[in-house]
């Protein structure tokens, strides 16, 4: 049995509809049924409920081997430690009670750096992974760079403007990685029973990137002239707020900008296979995702 949790997520809802093709039993644990797609809640059994709820876990873990963790965000929470290994705490007791034997979890890179001793939710989600792992099943952390979705995010700056905002220098490279292949590597990890140990699975995406590069891509892909602005980490801080974060978690999202600036995402040598296992380029993805987004924004 491999339980799902976050199922309706950019991610979790991926990795659902990938492993729920009838090979292995599937768990979604979801607060809100009706959001997963009916051909797929046909296609597992749906445990309703949050997945820091013990009663809930203790529903969704019996008989279970394998587990997909994502935990949801949570702007408003007193403290960063909070959102993630106080998310966590209660699964790590379930995953120890009922026998869970393998958990894929999503994660950030930066493991062993200087600049993740303090960055923000990576520094969080690190702590958690190590809960998690410290259990003794077998564990895959999911280690992953800036999302190239959260471009989303900026569609009607993208259409009114002509602009997209980040806080990297315009010449920096940095790699980015699309949550269909996050997914995708999810996906294949849930369904082999044989690995073991634990290990952080860098998902580069096929290509690193300056802002640059992208804007120039941006342009030819949406038909327009698309330029970069890089904006202060403090700015993105005064976003976040305004939009409801509290002061712990924007102080934890600026944490984590700073931290990238510092070069906390460059410590893993890329190499071909990571082209392998997520294979979609910027171009590809702005074509198939970014562009129709912007032209119904």
């Amino acid at each position: 049995m491999i339980v799902v949790t976050a199922p309706t997520g950019n991610i979790g809802s991926r990795v659902l509809a990938d492993i729920a093709d009838g090979s292995r039993p599937v768990r979604a644990i979801v607060r809100d049924p009706a959001k997963i797609p009916a051909d797929l809640r046909e296609r597992c059994e749906v445990v309703p409920g949050s997945h820091s709820d013990p009663t809930v876990l203790a529903r969704a873990f019996d008989g279970a081997d394998t587990v997909f963790w994502l935990v949801p965000p949570d702007p408003r929470a007193a403290s960063v430690d909070e959102a993630y290994s106080g998310f966590a705490r209660p699964a790590v007791e379930a995953i120890r009670t009922h026998g869970v034997r393998r958990v894929v979890s999503v994660s950030a890179l930066g493991r062993g750096t200087a600049s993740a001793e303090r960055a923000g939710h990576v520094t969080a989600t690190l702590a958690m992974d190590d809960l998690i792992a410290d259990t003794g099943v077998a564990f895959r952390a999911l280690a992953n760079p800036t999302f190239m979705d959260n471009l989303l995010r900026q569609t009607a700056v993208l259409k009114e403007q002509g602009a997209f905002y980040d806080i990297l220098p315009p010449d920096y490279a940095a790699p980015t990685a699309c949550t269909r292949d996050i997914a995708a590597v999810a996906a294949r990890l849930l369904v082999d029973p044989l690995w073991t140990g634990r290990e952080d699975v860098p998902v580069l995406g096929p290509e690193d990137l300056t802002p640059n590069e992208e804007a120039a891509i941006l342009s030819d892909v949406l038909g327009t002239s698309v330029k970069y602005q890089q904006v202060p980490v403090s700015t993105l801080g005064a976003q976040v707020l305004a939009h409801g974060h509290s002061e712990a978690m924007a102080q934890s999202m600026m944490d984590m900008m700073t931290a990238k600036l510092n070069h906390l995402d460059e410590d893993v040598v890329r190499t071909p296979q990571h082209a392998v296992e997520t294979p979609t380029t910027f171009r590809q993805w702005c074509e198939e995702v970014l562009k129709p987004a912007v032209d119904q924004a």
